[in-house]
């Protein structure tokens, strides 16, 4: 039996062979797309793919079949690729990310008018508040309302909840980001303190309904459920709950809001620390109209809809990790009227700067396989 220097020796020279022979069909590929350039033939030629694939897993034989399978497959990936940026050059995307450096100011403002879902007291104020020292909030009914409120130029930023680390994804902001356009520009992970809020001398025994935002609901449902009688009702938000309360004064009802609101809307605390986990945090997005990506830019956020054949979503991922990329979120959510086919929102780790990461972003934007890409935003987030 060999020894395992032996093996490795062998191994690194069928490495070395294998680097000349990649180098040369890329450069065969170039020459592929030049002939494409003249002839005006597609880049992608799915019958002579399925034709290479089946022949290769014939030669090697059953054992080695689907590892050459995703070999070749990725070969493929890369050629057209390369085709691609032969015969298109880079993407306009990459001259805009390149402006936005150049023209985004070093520092993020401290001073805005800023769209927020809710009233005084809701998290999305306290999110904003922390993002922008001095805001001028402007408070709006629902999330398409900021959306649109930014959308149309009314306000140059609004704040979004986005996850919650124990409730999950805020999936209608999800659903909304297809319909508006606008980039993330910051981001802030926000401690939630979620209590139960009553009118002046009411007590648990009283308490005979909940209130409050869905998602506070959620995170609070290990608590509910020791109180099997309340009926838990589902509301906009949390800070309008509470002042609706104190404007009915009922006694029967409570709701789950920030402390903030009991002083606010002159509300007792009945009971905290009423979470699922003391470690609850909301992850907020600031959003703009325009293209704004600060020097302290360190995350990523891209939309794109995939083809719905094996292995899309896997040739992706991994072109994330082949230059390294940490990907940090996936999220996916049905495409309306398509039945079983998703859109996929990528958040991951990587600097505005890096090449290899712009040169990826290019391929992903001039992809035709990849139905709709949308460029959400390099940013920072606290």
């Amino acid at each position: 039996m060999k020894d395992i220097e032996s093996i490795r020796n062998e191994i690194n020279s069928i490495d070395e062979e294998l680097v000349k022979l990649f180098k040369r069909r890329l450069e065969i590929v170039e020459e592929v797309a030049a002939s494409k350039r003249e002839s005006g033939a597609a880049v992608t030629d799915p019958a002579r793919e399925r034709a290479i694939l089946s022949r290769v897993s014939e030669a090697v034989g059953e054992n080695y079949e689907n590892g050459a399978r995703l070999f070749f497959s990725t070969l493929f990936s890369i050629s057209r690729a390369r085709q691609r940026l032969m015969l298109n050059g880079q993407s306009p995307l990459l001259e805009k990310i390149t402006k936005a450096c150049g023209e985004t100011p070093e520092k993020f403002p401290s001073r805005a008018v800023v769209a927020c879902a809710g009233i005084e007291g809701s998290y999305a104020q306290q999110a904003t508040s922390l993002l922008f020292p001095l805001p001028t909030i402007l408070y709006f009914n629902g999330f398409e309302k900021v959306l649109e409120a930014v959308e149309q130029g009314l306000c140059p930023y609004g704040v979004l909840p986005i996850e919650n680390s124990a409730a999950g994804s805020v999936a209608a902001v999800y659903d909304l980001m297809v319909k508006h356009q606008f980039h993330i520009v910051k981001a802030i992970r926000l401690k939630v303190n979620h209590v139960l809020l009553g009118v002046r001398g009411a007590t648990l025994n009283d308490i005979r309904e909940v209130a409050s935002h869905p998602h506070a609901l959620a995170q609070c449902n290990t608590f509910l459920k020791t109180y099997p009688s309340w009926k838990a009702i589902p509301e906009a938000n949390t800070a309008v709950s509470a002042k609706a309360l104190a404007a009915s004064g009922q006694k029967t009802r409570a709701v789950i809001a920030s402390r903030a609101c009991a002083e606010l809307y002159g509300l007792d605390v009945i009971a905290e620390g009423i979470a699922e986990t003391a470690m609850n945090y909301t992850r907020f997005i600031c959003i703009s109209k325009n293209l704004e990506i600060y020097p302290d830019a360190r995350k990523f956020s891209v939309m794109m809809s995939l083809p719905h054949r094996p292995g899309a979503l896997n040739g992706i991922i991994a072109k994330f990790a082949a230059i390294d990329v940490n990907l940090t979120k996936l999220e996916s959510r049905p495409i309306p009227g398509m039945d079983f086919e998703f859109r996929f929102v990528f958040d991951f780790e990587a600097s505005p700067r890096d090449e290899h990461v712009l040169a990826l972003l290019s391929e992903l934007a001039t992809d035709p396989e990849i139905e709709h890409f949308t460029f959400l935003g390099a940013y920072n987030e606290k």
